[in-house]
């Protein structure tokens, strides 16, 4: 009887565990955007991209303070030198720093470059917003002429309007930006076509919205992942053309400090001098590379399915 009176009760073999323990917090939750910025840094190289591109926005903003010499000055007595501890990346064969003209290249480039994107996208993003959109005529319309501009090839079409207008940075950034729009309008109406019938859409129809509202407030901003993506892979392939163009002669004038120019001062020299054309082409590779690896992380922080 004594057993049976100490003994616990069925249901409370172990009366600690019955106690009510404290709730465990409950996980915090990310944003939207909180959650691109997690699976962004997610990716080293896409890290390591974005530092490339903050350094060289950096370079290009502060080059004038970064520079040791004067791009443009000229040392006829100390032409061709090797790389030193006064000329770090050596001299060219007027005399001119290397350091310092691809420092002042990197400016151009960067403001070339992003130029010409932004000019690019806002062409694209116009019209392939009445072309995903209002379909139709306007739909036909714009991509018969996209399919022209794609027809063409980026380079012979820049080259032809350079030669019309003559040399400089405008003349590049404008045939860059004209031969760029079209994939572009091409991304942009692919999405549109989607998003335009989702519920939210045919909703804000319903409810008076105007096409341009529509348009404007809830389907662009839909809809430019794709084009921001291509906008920023597409920026290191603007700056290889534009030194492209430089190269072949046709790009900005020969004395203005440019990677283009100094690559083709530098072909001259090659297995002489390869300073001269090492250098700038190494600016060149790490830039692209920077911007692809940004590219290639925002894909797919924004759209982690495409992994």
């Amino acid at each position: 009887m004594s057993e049976l009176a100490t003994s616990p009760a069925i249901g409370d073999e172990n009366p600690v565990s019955s106690a009510s323990a404290p709730a465990e917090p409950a996980p915090k939750q990310l944003s939207q955007w909180g959650e691109i910025r997690h699976r962004y840094v997610q990716n080293k190289l896409a890290v390591v991209g974005l530092f490339i591109i903050c350094l060289l926005f950096l370079t290009a903003i502060f080059g004038d303070m970064l520079a040791p010499f004067d791009p443009t000055a000229q040392d006829l007595e100390n032409t061709l030198a090797d790389p030193d501890g006064t000329h770090w990346m050596g001299t060219d064969a007027l005399g001119r720093d290397m350091f310092s003209r691809l420092i002042a290249g990197t400016r151009v480039a960067m403001f070339v470059g992003l130029a010409s994107i932004f000019f690019a996208v806002l062409i694209g993003v116009a019209l392939g917003a009445i072309a995903g959109y209002f379909a139709g005529f306007a739909d036909t319309l714009v991509m018969r002429v996209a399919d022209v501009f794609l027809a063409f090839p980026l380079m012979i079409g820049a080259v032809v309007i350079i030669l019309v207008t003559g040399r400089g940075i405008t003349p590049v950034i404008i045939s860059l930006a004209i031969f760029s729009w079209a994939t572009v309008s091409r991304l942009l109406r692919s999405s549109i076509l989607s998003v335009r019938e989702m519920d939210y859409v045919h909703a804000a129809k319903a409810l008076g919205a105007s096409g341009w509202r529509v348009v404007r407030t809830h389907i662009l901003p839909n809809s430019l992942t794709a084009v921001l993506v291509y906008a920023t892979f597409n920026v290191g392939t603007t700056i290889i053309g534009v030194a492209a163009l430089s190269f072949l002669g046709a790009g900005v004038p020969v004395d203005v400090p440019e990677w283009g120019n100094m690559l083709a001062a530098g072909q001259a020299f090659i297995g002489v001098e390869d300073h001269l054309w090492v250098y700038p082409s190494l600016f060149v590779v790490v830039t692209v590379l920077g911007f692809a690896f940004v590219g290639d992380g925002l894909r797919d922080a924004l759209d982690p399915k495409l992994r």
